[in-house]
């Protein structure tokens, strides 16, 4: 295996994904996300902050948001507080989609 090759298979280990279990409220606007849930925007989010640089579950490889603390907004890959999802059609879709998967 290649050094770049071996790069790339280390940061796909370690790619973030928004915790599915949170999927009823992504994209609300209640403030109901927990850290770690997914998100459209800080209006969703507990924390107020709905960071970047997360990636979507279905591997298509788009970013989507991620409530986080504000203090831990640019770690693991995030990219801070205020992001707003310009692909929100599609991550709602996703969501709905796994929350009528999860049945709650």
């Amino acid at each position: 295996m290649t050094r770049p090759t071996r790069l790339k298979v280390v940061l796909a280990a370690f790619a973030l994904s928004p915790n599915n279990a949170g999927a009823r409220d992504v994209g609300n606007g209640q403030s109901a996300q927990f850290i770690t849930g997914g998100c459209i925007n800080d209006a969703d989010c507990q924390s107020a902050c709905c960071a970047g640089g997360a990636e979507a579950a279905d591997g298509s490889g788009a970013e989507v948001g991620i409530c986080s603390a504000e203090a831990a907004s640019f770690q693991n890959g995030k990219t801070g507080c205020g992001f707003v999802d310009p692909n929100a059609d599609a991550t709602l879709a996703a969501a709905q989609a796994q929350v009528e998967k999860q049945g709650f």
